[in-house]
């Protein structure tokens, strides 16, 4: 069975914690970055080709959706699995999971701080999209910044 490569942006850095819920995660996240100053230079995705496999089913299917994760990078730009929460679901459990099982094989320039690397939580979307298929709400927003906005 062939999977798809999919396509990802990284956005906006905040420190985070590993909690249960995406509410009490997101709480956790802002209590821990209250009166902290975000990195000066935010980390830079290295990974080529992405990780994120698409579900054969789903995509034969033409099933397209996002799913956000919060990841944490360690100063050497490594992915910590652990770490790794949905704060947003896409309504199916094959695309979160796909999600979560990819994000560990993602490789980062770490975040910076006065030149030195910087542990980071971020928020990471992750689009799943069909070649071909209707854009989904939001996706003229992904061209007009230059992002692929569907799987090649």
């Amino acid at each position: 069975m062939s999977k798809r490569i999919l396509p990802l942006i990284a956005v906006a850095a905040v420190l985070a914690a590993r909690c249960g819920s995406p509410d009490t995660t997101q709480k956790a996240m802002e209590a821990l970055t209250e009166g902290m100053a975000p990195p000066e230079q935010l980390p830079v995705l290295l990974t080529d080709p992405l990780p994120f496999k698409y579900p054969d089913n789903l995509y034969n299917a033409k099933i397209q959706a996002n799913v956000t994760l919060w990841i944490y990078i360690d100063t050497a730009g490594i992915v910590w699995p652990e770490s790794t929460v949905v704060i947003q679901s896409s309504g199916y459990a094959a695309l979160d999971t796909a999600a979560v099982r990819g994000a560990p094989q993602l490789h980062f320039k770490p975040a910076m701080t006065k030149g030195k690397p910087v542990p980071v939580h971020i928020r990471l979307p992750v689009f799943f999209r069909y070649p071909g298929a209707p854009p989904l709400p939001g996706d003229s927003v992904l061209k007009e910044k230059g992002a692929p906005a569907k799987s090649p």
